[in-house]
């Protein structure tokens, strides 16, 4: 199981919160790893464009490289399996900036994976009705929040693995977790 990573230092948070870099964040974590030029054409960009943004990932540690499937001047990298968390409560207004971007960043792709997800849901065959889904509320209180978290965390880790460890017939899965107070002034 892979410890929780908190991303508290302004750079490493900045480096996080760029729309190309969650794309390729994204790409090697669905489909394994990837060259700048493999990435540049399943995204759009110039091979240029991703080999700078994968160095700067890289520079954080949130990609590496995979030296066995180099050839030449050609670099492979891979996103490893990382349990990244924002701080809890950041107290520095710009370390909170960059966090509640990046999660807007990442809501936006979330509700934009679901969209493609639903449009595209006949092509899917057996996995077309795989929409296990559940809203709920419960009154607790921070600490037990915060055990609520980790108990999630938890059973997520158990579920996880490497692209090259997926069993015959398992498919990538998108799965979240969101939960937030209620404003308590809220009709």
């Amino acid at each position: 199981m892979v410890a929780p990573r908190e991303i508290s230092d302004v750079d490493e948070l900045r480096t996080l919160a760029h729309p190309l870099r969650q794309r390729i964040l994204r790409h090697l974590g669905q489909h394994g790893p990837a060259t700048a030029s493999i990435l540049g054409k399943a995204l759009g960009e110039s091979s240029g464009a991703t080999s700078y943004h994968l160095r700067m990932l890289a520079k954080h540690a949130f990609v590496e490289e995979v030296p066995e499937r180099a050839h030449g001047r050609e670099r492979w990298w891979r996103a490893p399996v990382q349990d990244l968390r924002g701080p809890r409560a950041p107290e520095d207004p710009e370390v909170r900036s960059l966090v509640d971007q990046l999660r807007q960043l990442k809501l936006a792709a979330d509700q934009e994976l679901f969209d493609e997800f639903l449009a595209r849901r006949s092509e899917l065959g057996e996995w077309a009705d795989a929409l296990p889904y559940s809203r709920g509320s419960v009154r607790v209180t921070l600490p037990e929040l915060h055990e609520f978290f980790d108990e999630y965390m938890a059973l997520l880790k158990r579920y996880q693995r490497p692209v090259d460890e997926t069993p015959a017939g398992a498919r990538h899965v998108a799965v979240r977790f969101f939960a937030f107070p209620v404003p308590t002034d809220r009709p």
